[in-house]
């Protein structure tokens, strides 16, 4: 009797592998997802310009990184005595603007290297809903905690989505054209929006995203969103706030990750990683030097 509705990896032909670099960016579900990539060592970027959640400033990031912009003070904006930058999150701010702008420009300039040379991408958009400022009606990667009368939300449209990153996509092959693309809808539930307004906005991602793999064949699609509402489909497999996916979840949709992009020895290889970096977290008991000479030596041939 089946107690489940189980989703089937289908293992791509070209796959991932400890040589491949692979690009990280948007929700914090991207982060969750990139930290396991980084526990096995393998070689990896993780949101250079912070976690950002909507696909406005997910692309405006992408898009600054291809160019290799670079950020002047007039790019920054001071509030409370704090340089800050509305194209990134809030650890891009400083009370001395020439400290800020070192770290936006060199993170620019190595998130350009790697973005030329990565063969994957992964995109993970947290919400279709953005904060324009009423100034000059730009759209924010993050409020900085300003006041909210100096911001309004919006719900993004599929057809705006699918617009921007339509051109994204374009310029990005011409950077690399080695550069493969999967799209992911993160399984947070946004609860502030309510029940009805969390389905509207990963309803407008999900669209948005299928109409934009449909049209191009060199993107893709990966079900995060799928595993955990429709595959583990409990509460079990969130935290305590019954919003965010739990350890065991994201373990879960990992091992999804892996079977689907990772070659078997890949696979091999990253669990004996794992071991290393787990056995050298163990604390030997006692101070026998023989037994802490064996245990060194043991790690040794391991890795070698």
């Amino acid at each position: 009797m089946k107690l489940r509705t189980v989703i089937e990896p289908l293992p791509l032909a070209e796959r991932i592998s400890y040589l491949t670099p692979v690009l990280l960016v948007g929700s914090c579900f991207a982060s969750e997802v990139g930290a396991m990539f980084d526990e096995g060592k393998m070689n990896v970027m993780i949101n250079p310009f912070g976690v950002l959640y909507n696909p406005v400033s997910v692309s405006s990031e992408l898009e600054i990184i291809a160019e290799r912009r670079e950020f002047t003070i007039d790019d920054l904006h001071l509030y409370n005595n704090r340089y800050l930058s509305f194209y990134h999150d809030t650890g891009f701010s400083s009370t001395d603007p020439e400290v800020i702008l070192r770290k936006i420009n060199s993170t620019t300039n190595r998130a350009h290297q790697f973005l030329a040379e990565a063969e994957y991408l992964f995109v993970t958009f947290g919400t279709a809903r953005v904060f324009r400022r009423l100034t000059d009606r730009s759209v924010v990667a993050n409020c900085h905690k300003m006041p909210s009368s100096e911001f309004e939300r919006e719900l993004l449209t599929v057809e705006y989505i699918v617009e921007l990153w339509t051109k994204l996509v374009g310029k990005l092959h011409r950077l690399n054209p080695n550069l493969r693309i999967f799209f992911t809808v993160s399984p947070v539930r946004h609860w502030k929006d309510g029940a009805h307004g969390n389905q509207v906005s990963k309803a407008i991602r999900m669209l948005a995203i299928d109409k934009l793999v449909k049209n191009n064949s060199i993107l893709g699609y990966f079900p995060s969103y799928e595993l955990l509402l429709d595959d583990l489909r409990d509460y079990r497999f969130y935290k305590d706030d019954l919003l965010h996916p739990s350890r065991k979840a994201i373990e879960y949709i990992w091992e999804f990750l892996t079977k689907t992009f990772f070659d078997p020895d890949t696979i091999s290889l990253f669990r004996e990683v794992s071991k290393v970096k787990s056995a050298m977290h163990h604390k030997l008991m006692g101070d026998i030097e023989s037994d802490h000479r064996l245990f060194a030596e043991s790690m040794l041939a391991r890795i070698n």
